[in-house]
């Protein structure tokens, strides 16, 4: 079978476990291109071994200049961008294949769907999302250092297969990213002259949140799963609020 004048760009960084079955899915693509920051794993290998082009680039926590160096080595006019934890279900890769043969001016949404051992999250703060994955290379670029956002000139249209998503390994993984994540807005907040305030930000802002996933946005409807996203969603609201306030306060030090 033909494959399609498709450039899959994954971003990757000690992603052995996760790089097979992603790879695997996309396999459709005519070319797959792998950006790897460092990973001192078999990460490259295992993509050279799926016959993958690989780039290695440190990320700098800056996925925005990462993905744009990743579109400037794309060879076709069509991307489909990736990352390692998700995979490409059938229908979502038929649907890819039609829409770069029909070759219209879209940028195409995927909708994202969050797995787990323990089981499928579709409510709460992991309800399926949608993301602008595939589009075409000219005039595309993203632009953000964290939560990136993807600017293409093209109006934007949903594919209906899903994008499985295999978003944490672990507790102790989740936990990194968020402390992470709180650090960057902390600091990108502090850099603004944003103020913060305790019983707003750091008392009622974390409880809302909460309520706001488990409640209204029914994370109580993935049982003990959900319970826990949502949690740790108080969690990561307090902390980027408390870095906040250390920083107007006390240079980052408590």
């Amino acid at each position: 079978m033909s494959k399609s004048p498709l450039s899959v760009i994954v971003l990757a960084y000690n992603e052995e476990e996760n790089l097979p079955d992603c790879l695997a899915s996309i396999s459709f693509a005519d070319e797959i291109i792998v950006i790897d920051s460092d990973s001192t794993d078999k990460t490259a290998k295992i993509a050279k071994e799926y016959g993958a082009t690989v780039y290695q680039r440190n990320l700098n926590n800056d996925y925005a200049a990462q993905r744009n160096f990743a579109i400037s080595k794309a060879s076709h006019e069509w991307i489909l961008m990736l990352d390692s934890d998700e995979r490409v279900s059938a229908d979502l890769a038929h649907e890819i294949q039609v829409c770069v043969e029909v070759n219209k001016d879209f940028c195409y949404q995927l909708s994202r769907e969050n797995h787990f051992k323990g089981g499928v999250c579709r409510h709460g703060t992991l309800r399926p999302d949608r993301v602008e994955r595939l589009f075409k290379k000219e005039g595309s670029f993203y632009e953000g250092i964290i939560h990136e956002r993807l600017h293409s000139p093209y109006p934007k249209k949903v594919l209906k297969g899903k994008l499985i998503h295999f978003p944490y390994k672990s507790w102790s993984v989740h936990l990194q990213k968020m402390d992470k994540y709180t650090t960057l807005i902390a600091q990108k907040y502090f850099e603004k002259g944003k103020q913060s305030n305790f019983l707003r930000d750091v008392v009622i802002k974390p409880l809302w949140a909460f309520l706001n996933m488990y409640i209204l946005r029914l994370g109580f409807l993935d049982g003990k799963l959900g319970f826990e996203f949502c949690v740790l969603h108080y969690t990561y609201t307090l902390e980027k609020y408390l870095k906040l306030n250390s920083l107007n306060k006390h240079q980052g030090r408590i």
